[in-house]
């Protein structure tokens, strides 16, 4: 206890920022060890400091060392939406190598946590099928939402921006006395740290971007293309391999009769109550479950058996594969007031349709253009959708197969960022690479290295030879000769 006691009266004392005077020792969900957590008093418009203010809420997991490294890593969540400090459990595995020598700093963005939270409520994830499927239904629970928000006293919903979210993690940074800060992010939170990386270049260090969502995204437009992208992989990944072709021969074919085949009334077991279900079958709702299985290449290596059960009539198989995911499967549940802040002012939720060769059709995009028809936006800084050269070297990781993030959007960042770039693909991964064992061993040699070509030139062979996932094979089923 003595050293908690010297970190926190000692060497922990923050500097002026309407902050108190210590951070405290705390326990965080998940983490074995102490952490310690503290708050800084924020103004919600940076344009009247004597107006509304927050709480913005942080937490610290210390370093094991006793002479510590000055530059801590400082990891932002994705979502948009998601607590950081929520996640503090699953990344202290993830990132616990840092721990040895640097702190690891979790902020929560405004909107999310505990920091002028903007959450709506998570409906039960006992709603019947039908209700959690009716994009009216959640057009309409923004809109109830968005009147609740309103009557806070952080409420002013233009006031949450990526940019002023970066102007909070600086002052985060001042306040632990930090002169420069590693960046680890992931899928938003990689557009929030370039953001860091140009308002303050001079403060970063180094910076690792893993599943890269930049700012000229256009997420509703996007997302229909990439998710198109990745489930034509999966196609041709099963055409290509014996087994999976011999088990189902025209599973293109199959596919797309199945898609002119909607809607069409099906009967179907919710996942958790068990309940037997009636339910309409609508294109998106399909489109839906495929592009919620693409995001794990394990998940989606049982797409082509699930396709085929649909086709059949039999929904199960699929609406499990989607039901694996989410927040119940170890992701932090997203604040959708501040998703809905972010997407709504940031991105180009009026993004024209997806051609019509495109199956994942505008439905998505569709839901956005609606709930920001009538959500408060913030306003975007000039040159936000612009990436300036990096001063400091920066690792960018995509998943080849990454239904939300692919290489796609990754390139074109590396190229504006320049010569300190290192795009690095994993052909067979999904959206997030980093917990690939291989992936995160290299993440901490270029964080540590101490210097910047020696971390530009670190080896990444071993993540480029992770095979696919064989493909799914019901329970009982003898692999084809």
């Amino acid at each position: 206890m003595r050293r908690w006691c010297l970190l926190v009266l000692g060497s922990w004392a923050l500097a002026a920022q309407g902050a108190p005077g210590a951070l405290a020792a705390c326990r965080l969900k998940g983490v074995e060890h102490e952490a310690l957590c503290g708050s800084l008093s924020r103004p919600l418009d940076p344009a009247r400091p004597e107006g509304v203010r927050f709480d913005l809420h942080f937490a610290v997991l210390p370093a094991l060392a006793r002479h510590k490294k000055p530059d801590p890593v400082f990891f932002i969540a994705g979502g948009p939406g998601q607590s950081a400090i929520g996640l503090a459990g699953p990344l202290s595995q993830l990132l616990g190598r840092f721990g040895q020598r640097r702190d690891i700093v979790l902020v929560d963005q405004r909107g999310t946590g505990r920091s002028a939270s903007l959450d709506c409520g998570a409906e039960p994830a006992t709603l019947p099928l039908r209700e959690q499927a009716d994009p009216q239904r959640q057009v309409q629970r923004a809109r109830d939402c968005l009147r609740r928000l309103q009557a806070l006293p952080h409420g002013d919903l233009r006031h949450y921006t990526t940019t002023l979210a970066m102007a909070d993690l600086d002052a985060v940074r001042r306040a632990l006395g930090a002169p420069r800060i590693n960046l680890v992010a992931a899928s938003y939170g990689t557009r929030a740290a370039l953001e860091y990386l140009r308002l303050y270049p001079q403060q970063v260090r180094r910076m690792v971007l893993d599943g890269v969502a930049p700012a000229d995204m256009g997420l509703p437009e996007a997302s229909s293309l990439d998710a198109q992208a990745s489930f034509d992989a999966l196609l041709a990944a099963c055409e290509q391999d014996a087994d999976c072709q011999a088990r189902h021969p025209e599973l293109r074919k199959n596919w797309h009769v199945l898609l002119d085949s909607l809607p069409r009334p099906v009967r179907v077991a919710h996942p958790l109550t068990g309940r037997d279900e009636e339910l309409l079958l609508t294109r998106d709702m399909l489109l839906g479950l495929v592009r919620s299985a693409l995001y794990s290449p394990a998940l989606a290596s049982a797409l082509p058996a699930a396709l085929g059960e649909a086709a059949a009539g039999r929904l199960a198989p699929l609406v499990g594969l989607a039901s694996a995911t989410g927040p119940a499967r170890g992701g932090a549940a997203l604040s959708q007031g501040m998703h809905f802040s972010v997407v709504c002012a940031e991105d180009s939720a009026g993004a024209a349709a997806p051609p019509p060769t495109v199956d994942f059709g505008p439905g998505l995009a569709t839901m956005y253009r609606e709930v920001c028809a009538f959500w408060p936006r913030g306003v975007v800084p000039e040159g936000f959708r612009q990436v300036p050269p990096s001063p400091v070297p920066v690792l960018l990781l995509s998943g080849g197969m990454d239904p939300a993030t692919p290489p796609r959007h990754a390139e074109r960042v590396a190229a504006a960022l320049g010569a300190h770039a290192r795009h690095e693909v994993v052909p067979q991964a999904g959206h997030g690479v980093m917990a690939l064992p291989c992936v995160r061993d290299a993440v901490f040699r270029f964080v540590d290295a101490a210097d910047d070509g020696t971390a530009l030139r670190l080896d990444l062979g071993c993540a480029r030879a992770i095979p696919r996932p064989s493909f799914f094979v019901p329970p009982g089923g003898a692999t084809t000769p």
